[in-house]
């Protein structure tokens, strides 16, 4: 039997704020453990919590720039669960009454020309729970409340999502507009942007969803497509033989490639949901939604369109550059010295790129600066380099951060253009290849490419392709 994907994902985003969601305490990473903490966010008896205004400030930029309805009353919840990394018992979020409601984030991916829209359910506020520590330790856990109480946005999908791939274009689709709408950071590596992944599987036709199976907590991009990936696998198994899916949370194994049952999945019902009775309701008026609207910043559907129109670039190459706000700064301002964006495009999306991904590095950490690259793209076009020489000069720009000008005065590698000299170098070659000049007369015009390569040698590569190319021609189509 043909089985198709269902996929929804919960994605909790960690909002970019100085402090805690219900306390004063700070949301700095890497401090002591156990250093930013409070009787508030460890839920000691009598303490009540104070709701940072500036979480629910980034909820609606959050719901906004992914198309969503913003309640104009919304309530927290108490989720009631034990961990030993939640001290109270239970954790503020909501439930019946989110922040935010019926949005969608659109993908590109291969698959799918002209892209597609992902619903998204909700958009709510809660409460992040501390860090258990087991590695290195011998007998027992620790534990690191630090994390108890760091503001998240959890962001749910309708089950929409067909496969790994989309699940990952929708990921990096939401992430770039996090991070453009200044609401999170998004910092995998610290665990600021983190997904929960409900995978089923049904015949291909039906209309009934199948079991799901919940992977926790995956922080990257690649965790995530390699898990989808086993667990289809797994659940088309169990399906042939005869058995039966059962709903339960799993957590993924990267050294092994494979999920392992966590738990069985709690239903809603499980966690005994209520009002939670020391916050009181959030009221969102017109005029606040409008604020926030009105500071938004250029989003990146919105850039990637005005890249096609303005710059006149292919939808693939715009959908690559904004997926990034410090990648597509880097593109515009090359283009701002070197007015040819195609060019422009080709070489950060190719070399640029190329080079950064070698090292693990962000283009925040480019050992080059837009401007630099401009200048050899013009070195280029002005005929100094050749477009051979430029890769070499590139390269050297990126191990010393020298302009090109100085690699091509300290390496000596000004493209050779006067005539005279290619000359007497296209006589040198033709007089050393008897057999290639009779052939090519006779005939072989493919031999056009050895001779320019035999230029190239004698000239190391220094020669002007278009000016070889037209004095060889003069040369060689003489009548022996």
């Amino acid at each position: 039997m043909k089985y198709e994907t269902v996929i929804g994902l919960e994605v909790h985003a960690q909002a970019l704020t100085k402090t805690k969601i219900f306390c004063g305490c700070s949301t700095q990473f890497g401090a002591p453990p156990n250093s930013h903490v409070c009787p508030i966010c460890l839920g000691l008896p009598g303490v009540l919590p104070v709701l940072n205004r500036d979480v629910v400030e980034l909820g609606i930029r959050a719901g906004i720039a992914t198309h969503c309805k913003i309640a104009p009353y919304s309530r927290f919840a108490r989720k009631n669960y034990f961990y030993p990394d939640l001290p109270k018992g239970y954790q503020v979020s909501m439930f019946e009454l989110p922040l935010t409601e019926q949005g969608f984030v659109e993908i590109f991916t291969p698959s799918e020309k002209g892209g597609k829209k992902i619903g998204l359910t909700r958009i709510h506020m809660e409460e992040d729970a501390g860090k258990n520590i087991h590695d290195g330790i011998e007998e027992g856990s620790l534990v690191d409340l630090n994390r108890a109480g760091v503001p998240l946005l959890e962001i749910v999908s309708e089950p929409e999502i067909s496969s790994g791939e989309e699940a990952v274009a929708y990921l990096k689709a939401l992430r770039a507009i996090l991070i453009y709408a200044g609401v999170s950071d998004a910092d995998m590596e610290k665990g600021n942007f983190r997904c929960d992944a409900n995978i089923s599987i049904r015949p291909v036709g039906s209309s009934k969803l199948g079991t799901r199976s919940e992977i926790k907590n995956m922080n990257s991009f690649r965790f995530v497509q390699k898990a989808i990936a086993y667990e289809i696998l797994r659940q088309e198994e169990i399906l042939e033989e005869g058995g039966r899916v059962i709903q339960e949370t799993r957590l993924w194994n990267e050294k092994k490639g494979m999920t392992f049952p966590m738990r069985s999945k709690e239903q809603a019902h499980d966690y005994r949901y209520f009002p939670e009775p020391d916050l009181v309701p959030i009221n969102i008026d017109e005029a606040w939604i409008a604020r926030v609207k009105n500071a938004l910043p250029e989003l990146p559907d919105a850039k990637r369109k005005r890249f096609i129109k303005t710059y006149e670039l292919p939808d693939y190459d715009a959908t690559i550059l904004v997926s990034s706000q410090a990648l597509a700064d880097f593109f515009e301002e090359a283009v701002s010295v070197y007015p040819k964006a195609k060019i422009v495009s080709n070489w950060v999306m190719g070399d640029l790129l190329r080079e950064l991904n070698q090292e693990n590095k962000g283009i925040a950490e480019a050992p080059i600066k837009a401007k630099q690259l401009a200048a050899m793209l013009q070195l280029i076009e002005d005929g100094t380099i050749s477009g051979k020489i430029a890769k070499i000069v590139f390269e050297e720009m990126v191990k010393t951060g020298k302009d090109a000008a100085q690699i091509i005065k300290e390496k000596g590698l000004t493209q050779v253009s006067d005539e005279g000299a290619l000359g007497e170098i296209v006589d040198t070659v033709i007089a050393a290849n008897p057999k290639e000049v009779e052939a090519y007369r006779g005939g072989k015009k493919k031999l056009m490419g050895f001779f320019i390569g035999q230029m190239m040698r004698q000239t190391g590569g220094k020669a002007n392709p278009g000016k070889v190319n037209v004095l060889l021609k003069e040369k060689l189509d003489q009548p022996s």
